[in-house]
């Protein structure tokens, strides 16, 4: 694969559930001071012990000064577009451009209808998905917002407030339609984690994004790529996804970003959290920056 360029960011996933609250404060507060780009947070809500993902970014958000937000990813089904652009423009407007909208089409039919959602699948959940997008694209730029097809009914949505900056709409897919969704209407593309979508299955995946953008008229170079890692850092007895010290890391993220196109990793930790983040932003992201910058530089 290749390289697109993109300046490289570094995010934390953090763990929604109620219980854990002190522990998610303590993480938020200590990514932001140690010059992570991102806070990522899952969004299920149909799991009991989890809080709500947009009341959980907004608290965290009043906690936080300079880091961003990031709903990895949003489900499109439970969340009508409009609404979903309305909330993360406020948003934007409340934190001074701190938020990015990862969305997705809904993975958990039978988990969404039980919210009292309307369950879609297949070709109709990647139809209602692409005009999503375009749904809230268009009311993140402002402006009467009108779409009448056989999955939306918006009549003439006056749309705002601006965010201050743009809100970058980054699309979790896996599978191929979803893949050509990204690279027709999405600004960025969230791959699954590590151990779903694997590093030797990615450039499959790259290349059905790039050829669909293509065939849109869209540089491929513009859509960011996003991989979510979980793992484990110098940590005993090993765990899932990617394990070793931090030059493994360093070593494995700097690969991943110059050989297989990702410009940003939202790190899971599989140990202590606490523990795992302090590595990651002293010893792993400054590596993995430098060594990409050296090797641009040698390009």
């Amino acid at each position: 694969m290749t390289d697109y360029g993109h300046s490289l960011s570094f995010g934390l996933s953090l763990n929604p559930a109620a219980d854990g609250l002190e522990e998610t404060r303590r993480l938020a507060r200590r990514a932001d001071e140690g010059g992570l780009d991102y806070l990522a947070v899952q969004d299920h809500p149909y799991q009991a012990p989890y809080l709500e993902t947009w009341t959980l970014i907004s608290h965290l958000s009043a906690t936080t000064s300079r880091i961003s937000f990031l709903t990895d990813v949003a489900d499109l089904q439970l969340r009508p577009p409009t609404m979903l652009a309305k909330a993360a423009a406020s948003l934007s407007v409340l934190t001074d451009g701190r938020v990015q909208l990862g969305v997705g089409g809904g993975a958990f039919a039978e988990a969404i209808a039980s919210m009292g959602g309307l369950p879609r699948r297949g070709e109709k959940m990647v139809a209602f998905t692409e005009e999503s997008l375009r749904l809230m694209r268009q009311a993140l730029a402002g402006g009467v917002v009108r779409m009448r097809t056989e999955h939306h009914a918006v009549t003439g949505y006056r749309s705002g407030p601006l965010p201050p900056v743009p809100v970058q709409l980054w699309l979790g897919a896996q599978k191929s339609k979803m893949l050509g969704v990204t690279g027709r209407a999405a600004d960025g593309w969230i791959s699954p984690l590590n151990i779903y979508v694997p590093p030797e299955e990615v450039p499959a995946r790259q290349q059905l994004i790039d050829s669909a953008a293509t065939a849109a008229g869209r540089d491929p170079r513009s859509i960011r790529r996003v991989y979510n890692v979980i793992g484990t850092i110098d940590a005993p007895g090993g765990g899932p996804g990617l394990v070793g010290g931090s030059e493994a890391w360093a070593d494995t993220l700097s690969d991943w970003a110059l050989r297989l196109g990702f410009d940003t990793f939202i790190f899971w930790p599989a140990a202590d959290a606490e523990a795992q983040l302090a590595l990651f932003t002293s010893e792993v992201v400054p590596a993995v920056r430098a060594r990409v910058a050296e090797a641009r530089g040698r390009r």
